[in-house]
C-alpha cells in the first residue's frame, strides 16, 4: 500500500508541474526486481548526453591517434638496394695502381656494396681505386660532404668565422666546429642561405664539382651540378648546402677537393696510371689553385672534430695512431640509401686521401663508411705505410768500362 501511495502521489506531483518532465528522468513503473531497475532519460537530456559522448570519444580518438604516431607508426623509410656484393674488383685496371694500398683498400671493402679511391694529394695521382665501375659512374648526392664546400664559401666571403654563433633557436647556438663534428643541417641550411645560390654555385663550381676530376681516365663519368636554385618548396639553397639535394657528385670529385685541402689548395686533375710505364713516366698536372690556404686551419678543427668524437668517430675503432681529418655523409634516394666518407691522412710521411662510397639500404651509412676507411687506415700503418722511407738506392753505371756511381 505504500508504495502504490508514493507512485500516485508522484504521479500527481508531475502533473501539477509539467515542466518537470521536461528535464528529469522517468522511472519505468512495471514491476522488476530492484536492482535492474532502468532509468531512460529523456529525449532533451539524451541529446544532450551524446553530444557529450561524441566530444568525449573524438578527443580520445585524437589523443590514441597522436600516441600511435609518436610511439608506434614511426616512419621508416624502405630501401630495395643491397648494402653487400661479391667481387667488386673484378675487371679493374690495376697494373699502375700502388698494391699496398690496392690490397688495403680491397681488404677494408670487404664484401660492401661500393668503392675506395685512394689519392695522393700531393700530385693527384690515384693510388688505388677499387669497383672501378661505380667509382668512375655519374655518382650520388653527396649528403652532408656537400659541407665541407659550404663552410669554404661561407668563410671566403666572410659570411661566417670558425667561432661565429650561429642561432638556430632561442637558446641554441653553434660555431662552425661543433657543426662540421656533429654535420648539424639547421647549421648550414642557414649559412646556405645566407650565402644565396649564386655564391654557393661559383664556389661549388671553383671546388670541382660539375666538371669532371680526372684527366684522361677512362669510363669517368661526369657529375652534375644544377644550374638553378633547388625549388622552394623543396627546402632552397639550404637543402642543396645541408644534404646536397638536387646535386650530383662523385667519389673522384670529393677524391679532388679532399686532397686540394690536404696539399694547401691546389686542385689537380685526377690520374690513373694503368701501367708501370705510366707510373714512371708520370707527371702532375694542375687544374687550378684555390684561394682557401688561410682558410684551411678554420674547417681542420671540425673534421677533426667529425672523427675524435663526431659523426666518423667510428674510424677510430681501428685506427688511432695517426690524425685522419674527414666528413660523413648519409642520405637516400629512390629506395638506395647512400654512405659517404671522404678524408685525408694529416701525417708527415705517405700522405694520402680516401674516400669510400657504400650505397644499398639500412646498413649503408656515412659512420659505416668512416669505418671501413679506419680500417683502411689501420692496414696501412700495418705495413708502413706512413713510415720514413729510405731514400732511393744510387743507380750503378758502366763508363767506359769503369764502374761508377751516379
Amino acid at each position: 500500500m505504500l508504495k502504490r501511495s508514493a507512485i500516485a502521489t508522484l504521479v500527481t506531483t508531475l502533473a501539477l508541474f509539467p515542466g518537470l518532465g521536461a528535464t528529469a528522468a522517468t522511472i519505468a513503473t512495471h514491476k522488476t526486481h530492484a536492482k535492474s531497475h532502468k532509468i531512460t532519460e529523456t529525449t532533451t537530456a539524451q541529446k544532450q548526453m551524446a553530444t557529450m559522448r561524441h566530444s568525449s570519444k573524438t578527443v580520445a580518438a585524437r589523443n590514441r591517434s597522436s600516441h600511435l604516431v609518436s610511439t608506434k607508426h614511426h616512419y621508416y623509410e624502405r630501401f630495395y638496394a643491397s648494402s653487400f656484393a661479391d667481387d667488386q674488383g673484378a675487371g679493374d685496371t690495376t697494373a699502375g695502381e700502388d698494391p699496398i694500398v690496392r690490397a688495403a683498400a680491397v681488404e677494408a671493402l670487404g664484401n660492401m656494396n661500393g668503392t675506395i679511391v685512394a689519392v695522393d694529394p700531393d700530385s693527384g695521382r690515384v693510388l688505388a681505386m677499387v669497383n672501378q665501375k661505380l667509382a668512375l659512374s655519374a655518382g650520388a648526392t653527396p649528403c652532408s660532404t656537400i659541407k665541407v664546400a659550404v663552410a669554404l664559401a661561407a668563410l671566403s666571403e666572410n659570411v661566417i668565422t670558425k667561432d661565429t654563433q650561429v642561432p638556430l633557436g632561442k637558446y641554441w647556438r653553434v660555431d662552425l666546429t661543433t657543426a662540421l663534428a656533429h654535420s648539424n643541417n639547421a647549421y648550414f641550411e642557414a649559412v646556405g642561405r645566407k650565402l644565396g645560390f649564386e655564391k654557393v654555385s661559383y664556389y661549388d663550381r671553383q671546388f670541382g664539382l660539375g666538371e669532371l676530376a680526372g684527366w684522361n681516365i677512362e669510363g669517368e663519368h661526369l657529375g652534375t651540378f644544377p644550374s638553378t636554385e633547388l625549388d622552394a618548396k623543396l627546402g632552397g639553397v639550404g637543402k642543396m648546402c645541408s644534404f646536397g639535394e638536387s646535386i650530383s657528385l662523385t667519389p673522384l670529385q670529393l677524391a679532388a677537393l679532399m686532397g686540394s685541402i690536404a696539399n694547401g689548395g691546389t686542385l689537380y686533375y685526377l690520374q690513373h696510371p694503368t701501367t708501370p710505364e705510366e707510373v714512371a713516366n708520370f707527371t702532375p698536372k694542375v687544374k687550378r689553385k684555390l684561394d682557401i690556404g688561410p682558410l684551411i686551419p678554420e674547417i681542420s678543427e671540425g673534421m677533426s672534430g667529425a672523427v675524435e668524437y663526431g659523426t666518423a668517430r667510428s674510424l677510430r675503432t681501428s685506427f688511432i695512431e695517426e690524425q685522419i681529418l674527414g666528413k660523413t655523409g648519409t642520405c637516400s634516394k629512390n629506395g638506395t640509401r647512400f654512405g659517404w666518407f671522404g678524408s685525408y691522412a694529416n701525417t708527415q710521411y705517405g700522405r694520402i686521401v680516401t674516400v669510400v662510397f657504400l650505397e644499398g639500404g639500412r646498413p649503408t651509412f656515412g659512420p659505416k663508411a668512416a669505418e671501413l676507411a679506419g680500417r683502411m687506415y689501420r692496414n696501412l700503418y700495418d705495413h708502413d705505410f706512413f713510415a720514413v722511407k729510405p731514400p732511393p738506392a744510387p743507380v750503378r753505371t758502366a763508363e767506359k768500362g769503369l764502374g761508377a756511381t751516379q
